[in-house]
């Protein structure tokens, strides 16, 4: 399989203020965000990163979209590196992350349109596209409605469509389904394995078992930053379920058992 996307030995770090020391009951004043991560995506395929909340999936997912630089380390995304070419990643990748804020006053049609310029997508492939995209997650009818006045759920497919304007090859998103009733959910999890039958390659950060055992390939665990393990889901899982396998590792890092 190819290779599109090549993390390689990532390292973020974070001061801390003094406010945040408190908070943490610590004196360090550097945090280690992510600390020496690999990690391999293949055409086709979806790749997980699993992890409790703070354990540097988000972090590594800016660094991957070129959003932030790497203190150490590199992404190769589809041969160009985020440190050296960042806008050429970002013209590949497509990137879904929680923090994306959509501004209020505009509607789902004039963002899709504003970022289809932005992104150099042809006025008619740009129209087919967003004809496609709308009846598929059903923002049609709330195409000239303001964001400010769409509900969460919609907001987020908005959010989503915006992201893949381009049609990248390489999409990569952060909690996607964060927030999302079932339904909703569903759409975006059915969606994501049609792009993988497409032949695109899908990375998705998530704390969500469920997610992960229902549309990756391989995954890697993240905990405090680091990579705990990387292989297939069924490698990993080894006659487990995902839940109680992340546990045994979590415990088996932290040198203690954890009740269930």
């Amino acid at each position: 399989m190819k290779e599109l996307l090549q993390v390689q030995n990532l390292k973020k770090t974070f001061k801390i203020s003094a406010k945040q020391q408190k908070i943490q009951n610590t004196k360090e004043r550097i945090k280690v965000a992510v600390n020496h991560l690999s990690f391999t995506a293949y055409q086709g395929e979806v790749f997980g990163l699993l992890g409790s909340n703070g354990a540097g999936k988000t972090t590594t997912l800016r660094m991957m979209a070129a959003l932030i630089q790497p203190d150490e380390g590199d992404v190769i995304v589809d041969g160009s590196s985020v440190v050296n070419a960042p806008a050429e990643v970002r013209s590949k990748i497509g990137f879904l992350t929680s923090e994306l804020k959509l501004e209020e006053f505009f509607t789902p049609n004039y963002l899709f349109d504003f970022f289809a310029e932005l992104h150099g997508v042809e006025k008619e492939t740009a129209a087919r596209r967003k004809q496609k995209l709308f009846d598929k997650f059903q923002i049609s009818e709330f195409a000239e409605v303001k964001v400010a006045n769409l509900s969460t759920g919609m907001k987020q497919k908005v959010s989503l469509v915006i992201s893949i304007v381009h049609d990248p090859s390489i999409i990569i998103f952060d909690e996607p389904t964060n927030g999302l009733d079932v339904l909703t959910a569903k759409v975006v999890t059915d969606f994501l394995l049609e792009q993988k039958a497409q032949g695109k390659t899908i990375v998705v950060s998530t704390h969500i078992f469920s997610l992960i055992e229902k549309i990756c390939d391989r995954v890697g665990i993240i905990i405090d930053g680091t990579m705990a393990v990387c292989d297939t889901l069924e490698h990993i899982k080894a006659g487990k379920s995902l839940e109680d396998k992340f546990f045994d590792i979590y415990a088996e890092r932290a040198g203690e058992s954890y009740e269930k």
